[in-house]
């Protein structure tokens, strides 16, 4: 059974961080529907002003942040001592876990073209250890397909393999279409999808979807992508809903009030940063 879109999401211009322009696509209002991905930050800028401020340093607990940085460089540092810097294709895996302070670091260039996900982590393992892992492009598979090429961000397309997400399945495809060109994707029925048109307008499950557009599609063995008369790219994104309680404060997501009270009141006691803890 073909996929159709469920929901669509077009993002607005917002500032974050020190003051970075962004366009935010899937935020507070969209958990449920999009589960497990809790945010979409799309970056798009010939301007560096608009950027170059960057995300000072900041804490998060519970979640997992995925940066993809196409186009431009960013460079991330933490508490556990990690510095590194990403750029043109490669991307940013960031386990908050029980907690962890970072900041990004958004360096001037021709243009900053890219994205950053939060992804949910189960109850589980909301309190796992926080790491940090970057996928560079010696790493990532970069696959011909008919009219254009698919590039394995993370996860499974056919019988090739990228980085494997811990916690959650997830497959991460950035996919570029010429012109009328179509590409067709198996996907596995239980899964929850979504796609995002990046650059260009698309058809996605036969249904004109415009450019910076997030979209969440029915249950469904296969979807159809399709560029209009012009190039498109557009971001697949498939994992496993997690159907579980949602206690949303600022950069912490918990399942409970009383986790999200806990998580701020280590931080006004400095005892946030922490080892691996159950409740």
């Amino acid at each position: 059974m073909e996929r159709k879109i469920s929901q669509q999401v077009r993002g607005y211009r917002t500032e974050d961080g020190a003051g970075v322009s962004l366009v935010r696509v899937l935020g507070n209002q969209t958990v449920q529907a999009y589960d497990p991905i809790l945010m979409l930050d799309s970056f798009d800028s010939t301007n560096p002003e608009d950027y170059t401020a960057g995300f000072p340093m900041h804490p998060h607990r519970g979640i997992e942040t995925i940066s993809y940085v196409y186009r431009g460089s960013m460079t991330h540092r933490d508490s556990l001592g990690n510095e590194d810097t990403i750029g043109d294709g490669e991307v940013q895996w960031m386990t908050a876990g029980s907690g962890i302070m970072h900041e990004e670091r958004l360096p001037a260039s021709d243009r900053l073209l890219g994205v950053q996900l939060w992804l949910n982590l189960p109850a589980k393992d909301k309190m796992a250890p926080p790491a940090y892992h970057s996928i560079k492009n010696p790493e990532i598979e970069e696959l011909d397909i008919e009219g254009g090429k698919l590039r394995l961000l993370a996860g499974q397309f056919k019988e090739k393999k990228g980085y494997m997400s811990k916690y959650l399945p997830l497959d991460y495809y950035d996919i570029h279409l010429a012109p009328n060109v179509s590409i067709i994707l198996s996907t596995d029925n239980e899964r929850s999808v979504m796609v995002f048109t990046l650059l260009g307008d698309a058809y996605i499950g036969g249904e004109l979807v415009k450019e910076k557009t997030a979209v969440k599609l029915t249950s469904g063995d296969q979807v159809e992508i399709r560029a209009t008369n012009e190039k498109a790219q557009v971001l697949f994104i498939s994992s496993k809903r997690l159907d579980e309680p949602v206690a949303w404060g600022g950069p912490i997501v918990m399942n409970t009030k009383e986790e999200l009270n806990k998580a701020f009141d280590d931080l006004r006691k400095g005892i946030f940063i922490q080892k691996t803890i159950s409740y």
